[in-house]
């Protein structure tokens, strides 16, 4: 039995989209069920995100503090945005949110793990990479907005993220699969031997 997420579609009967916000949507879809059935299935349709678990030379991993309105909590997070241009490059787009979030570049790329954030309720896919060889980017810093004026930016041990992870300190989903896939790939194969920044994404593909 091999264990592996594979693509599948159930018919659609109908679908409307109720809230149309910013950057994302909420649609309504008439699913029809195995038993012949008719099921409404609300949920929110997402662009996609990258995320950055950038690794510098002393075995910190970078991370910036940042409210969070829906949850109400000021969180620590590894940098991450939305894939705003459809067919974007996520790595590309992984490269800017290091640079405007951190001021930060990296020289080695790979892909840490994919994942669907909340598969119940809404399509959002997050590709989170892992950049190592890191040196303060060139040119001027970017110009903060709203929450992010006030973003605290720390680099902290590999070790002391897990610890907080597992004592339900830390919470951001990023963060949390990011440094626990770290663990997993040092613990395997190395992360050497992870996919190639560029390897194709399913979910979201993208134009090399």
């Amino acid at each position: 039995m091999t264990i592996k997420d594979t693509p599948e579609e159930w018919e659609i009967r109908g679908s409307e989209t109720p809230f149309t916000g910013n950057k994302t949507s909420v649609r309504t879809d008439e699913v029809v069920m195995p038993d012949g059935s008719v099921a409404r299935r609300d949920y929110q349709v997402h662009p996609g995100s990258v995320a950055v678990l950038a690794l510098d030379a002393e075995d910190r991993v970078l991370v910036i503090r940042q409210y969070r309105h829906p949850v109400r909590e000021r969180l620590w997070e590894i940098p991450a945005g939305l894939l705003d241009v459809p067919g974007e490059n996520p790595l590309h787009a992984a490269q800017r949110e290091l640079y405007e979030e951190a001021h930060v570049k990296a020289e080695d790329w790979r892909v840490l793990t994919d994942v669907y954030t909340t598969p119940g309720g809404c399509d959002e896919a997050v590709r989170i990479f892992l950049a190592r060889d890191l040196s303060e980017a060139e040119g001027e810093r970017f110009a903060a907005e709203h929450e992010e004026t006030d973003m605290e930016l720390a680099r902290v041990p590999v070790d002391e993220l897990v610890r907080g992870v597992l004592a339900g300190d830390l919470h951001n989903n990023c963060l949390v699969v990011g440094v626990l896939s770290l663990v997993a790939a040092r613990e395997g194969d190395g992360p050497d031997a992870l996919r190639p920044a560029e390897a194709p994404w399913p979910a979201r593909p993208f134009a090399s």
